[in-house]
């Protein structure tokens, strides 16, 4: 016979079940920095909802939900019944998740779970203000949580979901600024398979020019600083050498900070992701997961 308080825990756990929610271990939100400028983080409690889930073809598409400490966190997903690997991609600045949607159908098609993020204060659903290195310094200098922070902990989460939703591989991808984010969460969290930065790069340690609070900071959210910590997971770099906003240069220093195992691929076209990024994208996943019929 089962006991009552038994039968009630485990009717609450079925509804969390069904309403497509997971709950993280109990952990407090904290970040420290150490002395070399190292982020270390502990992004707290999250649980994730799915609504508006539609069907296009085999694949199904739905709205995330992030419910954090510090707010919800909006992102769309379209996934295979089966997927063999999974992205979380980090857009570039402005850029709002809507925009990736018939990305995602073409990565969803080819086998792979895309969940995209609408970035904290990027112009879409999540809630946030534009990406700001003053404001978020001083939010640091007052114990506070810079954004970036949150929005490396928001890949964090979303990879975290992607991986136990499916039992699958999952990779950290950001386009420009976007790609920043992706290489420190890639770097600090290890659910992560790997990083794909397309059009990004860092700030060329430039914390190093400071001293005190300032110095660490910086350092702190500069994927310089990271790359070398993502292997033995691969870094895919993509850039164009006609990109007019981050230099090409600015790509290949990236790449050349990097481990094994790692790829450079110059693409023509200008600055963000294109058709041709995602057929490589695509045909180098297809060598390691093989090609969905």
């Amino acid at each position: 016979m089962i006991k009552p308080a038994l039968f009630t825990l485990l009717f609450l756990i079925s509804l969390l079940v069904t309403a497509g929610c997971v709950q993280g271990p109990r952990e407090e939100a904290r970040y420290t920095v150490s002395d070399s400028g190292v982020l270390s983080l502990s992004c707290g409690e999250c649980t994730v909802s799915e609504e508006d889930v539609t069907q296009v073809s085999n694949i199904s598409v739905s709205r995330v939900i992030l419910h954090t400490g510090s707010g919800d966190v909006y992102g769309l997903l379209a996934a295979p019944d089966d997927p063999v690997a999974g992205f979380v991609l980090a857009p570039g600045a402005g850029v709002r998740k809507e925009m990736h949607y018939n990305r995602s159908i073409t990565y969803a098609r080819a086998g792979y779970a895309f969940l995209v993020l609408d970035l904290r204060g990027n112009g879409g659903d999540t809630a946030g203000y534009p990406f700001s290195i003053d404001r978020d310094f001083q939010r640091f200098m007052e114990g506070e949580w810079p954004q970036y922070y949150l929005s490396i902990c928001d890949l964090i989460h979303a990879g975290e979901y992607v991986k136990e939703r499916y039992g699958i591989p999952v990779y950290a991808a950001g386009s420009s600024n976007g790609g920043r984010y992706a290489a420190i969460a890639t770097a600090l969290d290890p659910a992560f398979s790997g990083y794909i930065g397309v059009s990004t790069s860092g700030f060329g340690l430039a914390g190093n020019q400071y001293s005190g609070d300032a110095r660490l900071f910086l350092l702190s959210i500069d994927p310089d600083l990271y790359m070398g910590m993502i292997s033995p997971k691969s870094s895919w770099i993509f850039h164009s050498r006609s990109d007019e906003i981050l230099p090409f240069e600015e790509g290949r220093e990236l790449y050349n900070l990097s481990g094994e195992p790692r790829i450079f691929y110059s693409f023509t076209g200008s600055h963000g992701l294109c058709a041709e990024v995602d057929e490589k994208i695509i045909g180098e996943c297809a060598q390691i997961y093989g090609v969905r019929s």
